[in-house]
């Protein structure tokens, strides 16, 4: 199936993210959340929020609950979806090992132009682990001291938007 979105080119969308995007799960705040992780930026349109619980289980620490709030395409919806239902009942270990190529593959691959969605998705779920961790004062050694290429990215991508966004503001005066 193609689908039309923003883009002037078709982009052949899998009949799963076309499904998870028409009814995704786990979307929503979470308004006891122990960590709230954001990702994107509102200049390229996508937009990312994860909310997390996280219980100490047997001396690991275990997502109770995951939801998200998304502003954005359908691969940014259903990878963001997808990834919300890999890491409940998970521990943060796990959940820190996936990979935005993981995560794609689940939802049945992305077309190269969206691979940034998988991206921000697990970006933003790292940065939430990685502030949960902060917060309580831990640093597990399956934890990186330096940020991930997915952390990286992201902030790449925000970084790129935002001066984009001065650009094109500084024209339009």
């Amino acid at each position: 199936m193609v689908i039309y979105l923003s883009s002037r080119t078709p982009l052949p969308y899998s009949p799963k993210i076309l499904e998870i995007f028409r009814n995704p799960k786990n979307f929503g705040p979470i308004k006891d959340a122990d960590v709230v992780s954001r990702a994107g930026s509102p200049a390229c349109g996508d937009m990312i929020t994860i909310y997390l619980k996280i219980e100490k289980k047997d001396n690991e620490y275990i997502i109770s609950d995951a939801k998200f709030e998304s502003y954005g395409c359908a691969a940014n919806i259903a990878a963001t979806s997808i990834l919300t239902e890999m890491i409940i009942g998970k521990s943060l270990r796990y959940a820190w090992s996936i990979t935005w190529k993981e995560l794609s593959d689940e939802i049945g691959g992305l077309p190269a132009i969206k691979f940034h969605c998988s991206i921000l998705a697990v970006g933003a779920l790292k940065r939430g682990i990685r502030a949960f961790l902060e917060k309580i004062g831990e640093h597990p050694d399956w934890l990186p001291k330096e940020m991930t290429k997915e952390e990286k990215q992201v902030l790449d991508e925000e970084e790129a938007m935002e001066r984009l966004s001065i650009i094109i503001g500084g024209r339009n005066k």
